[in-house]
């Protein structure tokens, strides 16, 4: 069933503007879930109009009110420097969405889910954990920020503490010379041509190119760039440490059976509460998930349905 073109709307998190589309539930779906909605968080480095609104028309579709965004710093979004990471305004940017929506008739604020994707799917987790107006709280293809920058994707990114520590002194030496000169210093995430991507880098490099820089999910204001100090806000930053805090409210984790990512989702479902379920699509890799909805999307829209009644 088609979707409705969504409603740009904006809203404030922390003083900052976002941009975001609200997407309405599409005509003849069931009116048993109209007045739920759903927030969907991006992946870093990326904006509202990729994966997350692939998800988003895919919800509508089954009915529910689903809002993207961009994070701070990012896209259509306020904050300055553009292209800053900070995994705690990340988090504070799912609870002002959820605010939002609190704000409108049309929505239940006591049926208001979310779900991140990739980055974010260590943000809304996180910001679920002590935001108990989140009813269900679900990702797709989930990492955290802070342990692949603090630890390295594993097994094949693995980083040394003494590697660490020197990222972390040269994003301490970027903020000295953006407090002198004024000027964020920005670092390219994702090399313009795939041939730059080592031979023996995770998959997840060669997969995200293959998404971000082809007509496949490429976005004008998606760079692949981000500034180079957000090093040193993400490194001591965890999204699973308390996600038993989410129970008794409910979890869902859906990841590719070949993703490198895989593991945060298993470790985060194994020290989260009830109930909680682990989603494995056969198959896939991390980035495969982003576009590829054949079992994700059903997935989501039943688990959604159940909880958010």
């Amino acid at each position: 069933m088609a979707t409705q073109q969504p409603q740009k709307v904006t809203f404030l998190s922390h003083g900052i503007t976002l941009v975001g589309e609200l997407y309405a539930p599409s005509p003849g779906t069931p009116t048993s879930r109209n007045t739920a909605a759903i927030v969907i968080g991006h992946p870093a480095f990326a904006v509202k109009e990729q994966t997350a609104a692939t998800y988003a028309r895919h919800l509508s579709a089954a009915g529910f009110h689903a809002l993207t965004f961009d994070a701070a710093y990012q896209g259509e979004s306020g904050g300055s420097p553009h292209g800053l990471e900070n995994p705690f305004q990340r988090a504070e940017d799912v609870r002002a969405a959820v605010s939002y929506l609190t704000t409108l008739d049309s929505i239940d604020p006591k049926r208001i889910g979310a779900l991140g994707i990739c980055a974010s799917g260590g943000y809304v987790p996180f910001a679920a954990q002590t935001d108990t107006r989140i009813r269900a709280v679900a990702t797709v293809s989930a990492a955290c920020m802070g342990s692949v920058l603090r630890d390295g994707l594993q097994p094949k990114g693995a980083i040394t503490r003494a590697q660490l520590t020197e990222q972390l002194a040269g994003a301490n030496a970027l903020r000295s010379l953006e407090a002198a000169d004024g000027e964020a210093r920005i670092m390219e995430f994702l090399p313009k041509e795939r041939s730059a991507i080592p031979a023996d880098a995770p998959q997840l490099l060669s997969d995200g190119w293959d998404y971000y820089r082809t007509a496949r999910g490429a976005h004008p204001r998606s760079t692949g760039t981000w500034v180079a100090r957000s090093m040193d806000l993400c490194a001591n930053y965890d999204s699973f440490q308390f996600v038993d805090m989410i129970s008794p409210r409910p979890l869902l984790m859906v990841v590719g059976g070949e993703a490198d990512t895989k593991y945060f989702s298993e470790r985060a479902v194994q020290r989260a509460g009830e109930p909680k379920e682990l989603f494995i699509v056969e198959g896939r890799g991390h980035v495969d998930l982003y576009d590829e909805l054949s079992e994700s999307g059903p997935k989501l829209a039943g688990f959604f349905g159940q909880w958010l009644k």
